[in-house]
C-alpha cells in the first residue's frame, strides 16, 4: 500500500483549520490567522507520525487528548479555565458532528451488498465494519457538514435573538380580552400621521370570535379601503373603533391597513408591566411568524427598551 503523505497532510491540515474556524464562529472568538494556522499544522502533523511505526504509541485517547488540547490553546489561548472548556468543547462537538455526517452519508449512499461486504467476524467472534473513502468525498461531506452545522447553529442564534424581544402583550376592548405573545420590533416606526399614535400590529385570526364570518378573510384578500364601505352586519362597538391607517409597502407603494382602537393594551416583557391607551391594533391577514412564535408586532415605544 502506497501512503502519501504530503496529501494525508493537507487534507488534514484543511480539515483541522476548517474545524478551529467553525469553532471560532460558533463560540464568536476573536483570532489571529497564523495562530489557527499553526494549531492546524500540528493536527496534521499528528495524523502522519501514525504512520511512523516507531511512533504507534501517540495512537491513544490520551495523547489525542494531549494534542486537542495543545491545538485549542494555540489557536485561542487560555484566558481562563471555564473559557478554554468551553472552547475545547465546543472544538470537540464539532469534530463529532462532522464526522457523524460524513458516516452517516456514507452509510446512506451504500447498497445493501456493498454494507455486508464490509462486515465481517473476526477471530474472537466480534463484529466490524470496514469503512473506505476517498478524498474527494470526505472533502464534500466534511464541507457540507460544516455547511449543515452553521445553518442549525445561525437558525438557533437567530432564534435566540428574536426570543430576547418576545412579549405578551394583552389588548381590552370593554368586556373581551385578547392575549398573544408579540414580537418587539425597534425597527417599526407605524404611526397613526394625522394623531402621531403608534400602531403595533396583530393577525387578524385574532379576532375572528368578535366579527362576522368572512369579514376577517377579506383583510387578506380586499382592499381595507373598500372594506370598511361594507360595514352593515358589523357591531356597532366595533364599527365605531375602526380607522384606516396608511404605510409603505415593500413593493405597492402606500397602502391602507385596517386598524382597531382599543380601551387599553398591556405589555409584559423582562418582568415589566407596560399600560397604554393611546394605541392602534392593525389587523393583518394571514400569519406574522410561521413557526407561531409570535402573533403581533409591538411597537418600541409601548415598552421601555
Amino acid at each position: 500500500m502506497i501512503v502519501y503523505l504530503d496529501l494525508v497532510f493537507l487534507t488534514n491540515l484543511l480539515i483541522d483549520a476548517a474545524l478551529l474556524r467553525m469553532t471560532a464562529w460558533s463560540r464568536r472568538l476573536t483570532f489571529r490567522w497564523w495562530r489557527l494556522a499553526l494549531a492546524a499544522a500540528l493536527g496534521a502533523m499528528y495524523v502522519v507520525m501514525i504512520f511512523v511505526p516507531s511512533m504507534s504509541f501517540l495512537f491513544t485517547t490520551l495523547i489525542k487528548l494531549l494534542f486537542s488540547i495543545a491545538m485549542i490553546w494555540i489557536a485561542f489561548g487560555f484566558v481562563h479555565m471555564q473559557y478554554f472548556l468551553r472552547n475545547l468543547g465546543a472544538f470537540y462537538l464539532i469534530s463529532f458532528c462532522a464526522a457523524g455526517c460524513m458516516f452517516g452519508l456514507h452509510y446512506v449512499l451504500q447498497s445493501s451488498g456493498e454494507v455486508l461486504s464490509g462486515i465481517w467476524f473476526s477471530q474472537t467472534g466480534a463484529m466490524t465494519f470496514h469503512f473506505q473513502t476517498g478524498l474527494l468525498y470526505v472533502a464534500l461531506s466534511f464541507l457540507g457538514a460544516l455547511w449543515f452545522y452553521r445553518s442549525v447553529q445561525s437558525s438557533r442564534n437567530r432564534q435566540e435573538a428574536r426570543q430576547s424581544f418576545i412579549a405578551e402583550v394583552e389588548v381590552v376592548v370593554e368586556d373581551v380580552r385578547i392575549a398573544c405573545s408579540g414580537l418587539i420590533d425597534t425597527g417599526n416606526r407605524l404611526f397613526e400621521p394625522l394623531t402621531r399614535t403608534p400602531v403595533m400590529v396583530t393577525e387578524s385570526s385574532l379576532w375572528q370570535d368578535y366579527f362576522p364570518p368572512g369579514f376577517l378573510t377579506r383583510i387578506s384578500q380586499e382592499r381595507a379601503e373598500e372594506i370598511v364601505q361594507e360595514l352593515d352586519d358589523l357591531e356597532d362597538r366595533w364599527r365605531d373603533r375602526l380607522r384606516l391607517v396608511p404605510f409603505k409597502g415593500v413593493h405597492h407603494g402606500t397602502r391602507f391597513m385596517l386598524a382597531l382602537k382599543p380601551d387599553k393594551v398591556i405589555v409584559r416583557f423582562r418582568d415589566q408591566q407596560y399600560e397604554t391607551t393611546r394605541i392602534l391594533i392593525g389587523m393583518k391577514g394571514g400569519q406574522l411568524n410561521n413557526e407561531q412564535a409570535y402573533r403581533a408586532i409591538i411597537h418600541p415605544e409601548l415598552v421601555h427598551l
